[in-house]
C-alpha cells in the first residue's frame, strides 16, 4: 500500500517536468524543403503611414521632427484669450463677426494710451508720435477695417487685427516706438517673453496661408528667426516650455480635413 502512495506522490511531479521542458525547448526549425510564411507585421494606423505630416524643413536643410502628443495635456497648457476657435454655432457667429461690439469692451480696459474715435484707432507710444489706423468701409478691395485686440507686457506690444474686404493678417505696435509688425496669425508669448510663434490654418478654402512663424524679440524689437508655409494647418499652438510647442495639426485627407495634437521643438 506504501508503494502505490510514493507512486501517486511523484506522479504529479512526473506529469508536470514534461511540460516545464516544453516550455523551456527552442523554437522549431522548418523541415527543409517546407516553406513558412511570416506573420504579417501590425498595420500602424492610417495618421503615422503620413510621412509628410512629420517634418518641417528649414533652411539651410534642417529638419525638425513633429512628433503625437497627448490632448489632455494639450488642453491644459494655457492659450491666450485672442487666440480664438472659429465660431460653432449661427449664434456665436454673429457675436464673432461684430469685433466692434467685442473691441468696445477691450478698449475699456485697454488703458488712456489706446482708444478709438470714430473709425479711428488711436494707439500713443511713449517715445514716438500717435499711431493712427483708419478704418475704411468701401465695398471693395480698398475696404479696410482695424480691431484692437489685447496689450502684450511681456513683449510691450499692442496686438491689432486688419480685417480686409478678403482675409486679412495681424499688426504688432511698439508701445514705445510705434513701429509695425505684420504678422500672419495672433502670437502666442513663450514664458520667458524671448520667443513668440504664430501658427495659421486654412487647409480647406485656402484664403490664406497654413503654416507657421516663430519670432524672437531682439533689444525689444519682433524680429522673424523663420516661416514656413505648410500643407497642413497649425492651430492654436501653446508653449510646454520655452523651446517646445503643441498645437493641433489640421490636415486634408481623404476628401475631409482631419486633426491631430502634435510637439515640435521651435527653439534649438
Amino acid at each position: 500500500m506504501s508503494r502505490f502512495r510514493t507512486v501517486a506522490a511523484v506522479l504529479p511531479l512526473a506529469m508536470a517536468l514534461p511540460a516545464c521542458s516544453l516550455r523551456m525547448q527552442p523554437a522549431e526549425k522548418p523541415r527543409p524543403g517546407i516553406a513558412v510564411q511570416p506573420l504579417p507585421a501590425p498595420k500602424p494606423p492610417r495618421i503615422y503611414r503620413l510621412e509628410h505630416l512629420d517634418t518641417l524643413v528649414q533652411v539651410p536643410g534642417r529638419v525638425l521632427r513633429i512628433y503625437p502628443a497627448a490632448r489632455p495635456v494639450y488642453e491644459r497648457l494655457p492659450s491666450p484669450e485672442w487666440v480664438v476657435s472659429e465660431p460653432a454655432s449661427a449664434a456665436e457667429e454673429e457675436s464673432f463677426l461684430d469685433f466692434a461690439a467685442q473691441e468696445k469692451r477691450r478698449l475699456a480696459h485697454a488703458g488712456p494710451r489706446v482708444l478709438r474715435t470714430g473709425r479711428a484707432l488711436r494707439l500713443r507710444p511713449t517715445a514716438a508720435a500717435e499711431v493712427r489706423l483708419v478704418n475704411n468701409p468701401a465695398e471693395d478691395e480698398r475696404n479696410v477695417a482695424y480691431e484692437y485686440l489685447a496689450n502684450l507686457p511681456e513683449i510691450k506690444q499692442w496686438l491689432v487685427s486688419v480685417h480686409l474686404y478678403e482675409g486679412g493678417y495681424y499688426v504688432l505696435v511698439d508701445q514705445r516706438t510705434g513701429h509695425r509688425t505684420q504678422l500672419m496669425a495672433p502670437p502666442v508669448v513663450s514664458p520667458d517673453g524671448q520667443h513668440f510663434v504664430c501658427g495659421n490654418s486654412d487647409v480647406l478654402a485656402r484664403f490664406e496661408p497654413s503654416g507657421l512663424q516663430l519670432w524672437a524679440m531682439d533689444g525689444g524689437k519682433p524680429h522673424l528667426l523663420w516661416e514656413r508655409q505648410t500643407e497642413w494647418g497649425c492651430t492654436q499652438p501653446r508653449w510646454l516650455d520655452n523651446k517646445t510647442i503643441l498645437f493641433e495639426q489640421d490636415f486634408f485627407d481623404k476628401g475631409d480635413v482631419d486633426t491631430r495634437v502634435v510637439r515640435l521643438k521651435v527653439v534649438p
